[in-house]
């Protein structure tokens, strides 16, 4: 698999990410816990957006975009575009993993303040988990060409799939993943702080803090799923697979307190983001036929996304339709649901 990863751009770009996550981690700890404000959120959203491109426009430079070589500026621009197309379709992606999180957060009540400590670690899982998962998906590919067209077919499934669920309630209460923490784990029913155990009348019990973090790991799993391969279907090289993902997922948590509030206003965004899974699973199973240029993959994400969200606005929302597709079981007529239930 041709790659441009040097040893010294892996050895660059793993500096940067840990450098980033040290200063996002020293301005949680000298911040203490609170409740992001949306300037606060809007902040530092525009700071990771910021910095992607900043490091795509180096990448660029640093293959010969700006050099007199035709083959190296030729180089430089397709792995450049390569970057933004895996960046936006990666991003688009991960506005349904904010979702769900604002549903695992209001479901369980989780204090605002401790929302950030858990969006934290939850990213942290995300990064190792997409990095594992990235590798053994090159070297599948490497291996046995033919896992495009599964990956391919993987993709239009799993689109068809999130077209239909769009708009329905997720329901947690009956939800296999909850249940089964519920079985294995002692949960108490407030929490203690930020801590995740804690001691009732003598037991010692999971707080629900614990629960969430484990079902956003779930959830970073079953997202990486859809994900990892929507990127190979843009390029097949791990460098550009890699630092797409995880420019991605660094913003996450501040595009998270940035959207929070709007979920609502973005009740169509899931058949966009259906429509884009289908169209990349079908690039990939046309890949040996006729190769659809990535400029066209750019295009195509942008506006039908951007459509949707102009949709969503203008057409309001049917009653108890939501902004998410995340495959949690249909709530059944007639039931609510009480956090109290999942202590």
């Amino acid at each position: 698999m041709i790659s441009i990863g040097t040893p010294l751009l892996w050895t660059l770009f793993t500096v940067f990410v840990l450098i980033a996550l040290a200063i996002d981690f020293f301005a949680l700890s000298r911040q203490g816990a609170h409740s992001v404000t949306i300037k606060e959120a809007s902040i530092w959203s525009l700071v990771w957006v910021a910095v992607s491109f900043l490091f795509v426009g180096w990448l660029w430079w640093y293959l010969g975009g700006t050099g007199t070589d035709p083959a190296a500026k030729e180089l430089a621009n397709a792995k450049a575009l390569e970057f933004v197309t895996g960046y936006v379709v990666e991003k688009a992606l991960a506005v349904d993993n904010i979702f769900v999180f604002l549903m695992l957060f209001t479901y369980f009540a989780v204090p605002a303040e401790f929302q950030k400590k858990v969006l934290m670690l939850g990213i942290l899982g995300a990064l190792v988990l997409r990095a594992v998962m990235i590798l053994i998906g090159a070297w599948l590919i490497v291996q046995f060409h033919w896992i495009m067209y599964i990956f391919g077919a993987f993709l239009v499934f799993t689109g068809v799939k999130m077209w239909w669920a769009a708009g329905q309630e997720p329901d947690l209460d009956h939800n296999p993943a909850l249940n089964w923490i519920k079985r294995r784990m002692k949960i108490s029913p407030t929490y203690d702080g930020p801590n995740f155990f804690t001691v009732v009348g003598g037991v010692k019990m999971a707080t629900p803090l614990l629960v969430v973090i484990c079902l956003i790991g779930i959830v970073d799993l079953v997202f990486a799923v859809d994900s990892i391969p929507a990127i190979f279907a843009i390029t097949t090289d791990p460098f550009i697979v890699l630092t797409s993902n995880v420019f991605a997922i660094l913003g996450l948590r501040a595009m998270y307190f940035l959207l929070a509030g709007m979920h609502e206003r973005f009740h169509l965004l899931s058949y966009g983001l259906a429509i884009v899974l289908v169209f990349i699973g079908t690039k990939m199973l046309l890949i040996d036929l006729y190769k659809i240029p990535i400029a066209w993959s750019l295009g195509f994400t942008v506006v039908t996304l951007a459509v949707t969200m102009l949709l969503s606005l203008r057409i309001p929302p049917k009653p108890g339709q939501t902004g998410t597709a995340f495959p949690f079981s249909p709530k059944p007529a007639g039931e609510g649901s009480q956090a109290g239930d999942a202590h």
